[in-house]
Order: structure tokens, then sequence, then C-alpha cells
């Protein structure tokens, strides 16, 4: 085995010693920011895996996001009390939020994928990989110079991240997923 493949197995299966850095990792990231830019990746053959590489122009972000419930204001005007509506279903996963939150805090970057790191009974971390579109060593990477493109503007507020694509549905094909294309907005509108 490499390398890399050693490290997936010890966080598919973590042992006694690795649970404990854990917790101490945590009690220390519940008191950094919402948002921490980080100097490399906690869990480094994912984060290669989506496309990092170790260069400048490419920053790794931990960003926190708060799980559960989530409940909007209650409604000034009188009605039943069923028709508050006050409590909402996430159409969106977590980490997708969390890619979205990153971009926010980094607006002349792109983000190019992201990857879970952990949870406790409050947040969900996940470590964001964003990329600088207008470094020159972005500009003249092969592999990385298409997010430069005008087209990849805000990519991850079109739902075009690897995250928002499996909760668009865009990772399923064939039987049972004929209705994800173009959009399940689009196909919505074709029964009406």
């Amino acid at each position: 085995m490499g390398l890399y493949q050693y490290i997936r197995e010890a966080w598919k299966k973590p042992d006694d010693t690795i649970k404990q850095v854990m917790q101490q990792r945590l009690v220390e990231w519940r008191r950094e920011p919402a948002t921490f830019r980080i100097e490399r990746p906690t869990r480094l053959d994912r984060a290669r895996s989506l496309g990092y590489r170790a260069k400048p122009g490419i920053l790794v972000v931990r960003q926190r996001v708060q799980r559960g419930g989530h409940w909007k204001p209650k409604p000034d005007g009188g009605r039943k009390p069923k028709r508050f509506g006050m409590h909402m279903v996430l159409k969106k996963s977590y980490q997708r939020i969390a890619e979205e939150r990153a971009a926010d805090k980094y607006p002349n970057c792109e983000v190019l994928n992201s990857y879970w790191v952990a949870k406790d009974g409050d947040y969900y971390w996940f470590e964001v990989i964003v990329i600088d579109k207008n470094h020159p060593a972005i500009k003249s990477d092969h592999k990385l110079s298409w997010i430069a493109e005008k087209q990849h503007t805000g990519r991850v507020y079109r739902g075009l991240t690897s995250a928002a694509r499996r909760g668009r549905g865009m990772h399923r094909k064939g039987v049972g997923a004929e209705k994800v294309r173009p959009s399940n907005r689009a196909n919505d509108r074709l029964l009406r």
C-alpha cells in the first residue's frame, strides 16, 4: 500500500490514539472562527484526490457549519398554527453551505472542491479547496487554468461543485434518474 492508502484506512477505521487526537483538535477548532484558513489539509489523501496541490494560488479553508433544524421567524400576521411554516427542511447539504460560505470570505477565488473532516453535537467541519484564479502559477498550470475562464465564475453558487451536483442528483444516471436533467425545476415545469 502507498502512503495515501494508509492515510485513507486510518480515517475509515480510526484507532484509540487517532480518536484522542481528534477530540483535542475539536476543542481547538471550536475556538477558531467559522472560516479559518489552514496551511495544509488535514486529510491529505482526500484533498489530493479532489485536486489539491501544494503550490501557490491554492488555499485550504476549514469551514464550520452549525448542525440541526433550521427555523425561520414567527410570522406577524394571523394564521392557523399549522400554517406558521417556521421549521424548514434544508434542500442544500451542509457541505454545499460550507462551500458557499468559504466562497463569500474569499470573493477573488473559486471553490474547486471540499470534503468532510469532523463533526460533534453542534457543528460540522469541512475543508474547502479554494483557488486564486488570478495567480500566475494557476494561469500557467495546464491542469488548473480552466478555472480562470469566464464561464467558471461563481461555480459554487450555481451548483457546479461535486457536492452540489450530488445534491442535485447529477451523480445518478439511467433508470430512476429521468427527471434530474436538465434540472428538477425544469422537469417540474414540464409536468404543469
